[in-house]
């Protein structure tokens, strides 16, 4: 099974891309900050609609965003993220961010649009090859 779960994008305010998005009738519906990672990710969504959010996603160091960098990825759950990596190498597709933690993967489209793979449910246990394999390019 495959669900979409949100699109991302780059922000450099918060305050001013939330109103924005209020006059859409968009309100946020959870946010989640992380100290290590320098970045706050706020989820926002129509009423009745909170199933596919938007999330606006602030890095605390300033960045300029280039080459489409502010608009993040797409992300999927998927049943087995093992199987669902594997089946993409199978057609070609290079896993530029594996899922070394049974939990979270990246590939990009042939149109180059990053692709965020995540395990429905609980992360599975870590394992090879995926555990020691190396992020190649960029996600």
């Amino acid at each position: 099974m495959t669900k979409y779960l949100h699109t991302m994008i780059r922000v450099t305010s918060l305050d001013d891309t939330i109103a924005f998005f209020k006059v859409l009738g968009l309100a946020e519906i959870r946010r989640y900050s992380s100290d290590k990672g320098r970045f706050t990710n706020v989820f926002l969504a129509a009423p009745g609609d909170e199933a596919a959010p938007l999330e606006l996603t602030y890095n605390w160091d300033p960045e300029v965003y280039t080459g489409g960098r502010n608009f993040g990825h797409l992300a999927y759950a998927v049943d087995n993220i093992y199987d669902t990596c594997n089946a993409f190498i199978a057609h070609g597709v290079t896993i530029n961010r594996p899922p070394r933690e049974g939990r979270m993967a990246f590939i990009r489209t042939p149109d180059g649009i990053s692709l965020e793979l995540l395990q429905a449910g609980q992360a599975l246990e870590p394992a090879e090859p995926w555990t020691s394999m190396p992020n190649v390019g960029s996600w």
